[in-house]
């Protein structure tokens, strides 16, 4: 009996190990989204700077486009703000911005500061449109097809990088 005190929190132990490692080795970091290969959801979002159309569902019809969540109280936005910069510059897909939970003043400032990569930018100051996306906090980038459904996801920080190898790859698929 005095040996299974002592064997007995030392395999459970080693269980223990063996969980955390193979949960090491899970190389996903991409979050799942109900919303793949669904509809996106219907909105209208006002305009961000006054004179500028919104951003509504119905501006996502009829062709491949990339819609991006982001804030300018978001550090990681800042980061990748000049890949999309760059996306926008080539002109291979739309991009549109839904502004998250960002009082308007901060937000039209900041794209005055670093440019403005969108074709259309929603101001969601309640956040409401961002969650029926399924937004977990941002930037948070979908990529929509032409009949407008969800194709694709990607959480955190789109690199140059991530769209040379995800982002145009898929573009050119949904764009036959």
């Amino acid at each position: 009996m005095s040996r299974w005190v002592f064997v007995l929190p030392g395999v459970l132990f080693g269980l223990l190990i063996v969980g955390f490692y193979a949960g090491l080795r899970d190389h996903s970091d991409v979050l799942p989204s109900p919303l793949i290969d669904k509809p996106a959801p219907r909105f209208a979002l006002p305009p961000l700077e006054p004179g500028r159309g919104g951003f509504a569902s119905a501006d996502l019809r009829g062709h491949v486009s990339l819609v991006n969540a982001f804030a300018s109280w978001c550090a990681p936005c800042r980061e990748e703000h000049p890949a999309l910069a760059a996306l926008a510059r080539s002109g291979r897909v739309p991009l549109y911005g839904i502004d998250y939970k960002d009082p308007p003043d901060a937000a039209r400032a900041w794209i005055a500061a670093l440019g403005d990569p969108y074709g259309r930018i929603g101001a969601d100051d309640d956040g409401r449109v961002a969650i029926d996306w399924g937004v977990y906090g941002v930037p948070e980038t979908f990529l929509v097809d032409r009949t407008g459904r969800i194709r694709y996801k990607h959480v955190g920080p789109l690199t140059e990088a991530d769209i040379k190898s995800e982002i145009l790859p898929l573009v050119a698929q949904l764009d036959k």
